[in-house]
């Protein structure tokens, strides 16, 4: 087991839950692949006046997730498709192909990376860390319009 050598924290602070800010997102995608919503997720929180808080993300599909992850090399987004798709690969042998043979490996692949991200807000920023960034993954190889609900609870101001 490995030992840390430092940990800290900044003092607790709190905030009253006063406001819920809703929008919805479409989002076209153009097949399977990371489409990156960090900019769009950003214009919300400034759009809503947040100042502390948390906004939720929701992608109302069952062929298409959510992620946070790396932002500054594009061969991490390759190399994670790549693994999705070793992970669910369309040749398996699934049982419902009914909308053609990559399907059901988008359910899995959904099922895998998830379909709701939560992220907090401070200072009105999202509190990302520098090689973050929020992505939606198309799983389907054809272009879709997706939905997402995006939902600011915290101060507004």
């Amino acid at each position: 087991m490995t030992r840390s050598r430092s940990i800290s924290r900044s003092q607790p602070t709190a905030v009253v839950a006063s406001s819920i800010v809703t929008s919805r997102m479409a989002v076209e995608t153009s097949g399977a692949g990371f489409v990156d919503l960090t900019g769009e997720v950003g214009k919300f929180i400034r759009d809503a006046g947040a100042k502390e808080g948390a906004v939720t993300l929701f992608i109302r599909h069952t062929s298409a997730s959510l992620t946070i992850q790396e932002n500054a090399d594009p061969s991490v987004l390759a190399d994670l498709t790549t693994a999705l798709d070793r992970l669910a690969p369309e040749s398996a042998g699934w049982t419902h192909d009914a909308e053609g043979p990559d399907d059901m490996p988008a359910h899995v692949k959904t099922m895998l990376t998830g379909t709701s991200l939560h992220v907090p807000v401070l200072n009105g920023e999202l509190a990302l860390g520098i090689w973050q960034a929020i992505y939606l993954i198309e799983h389907r190889s054809r272009p879709h319009r997706r939905e997402i609900v995006l939902q600011f609870i915290g101060s507004v101001g």
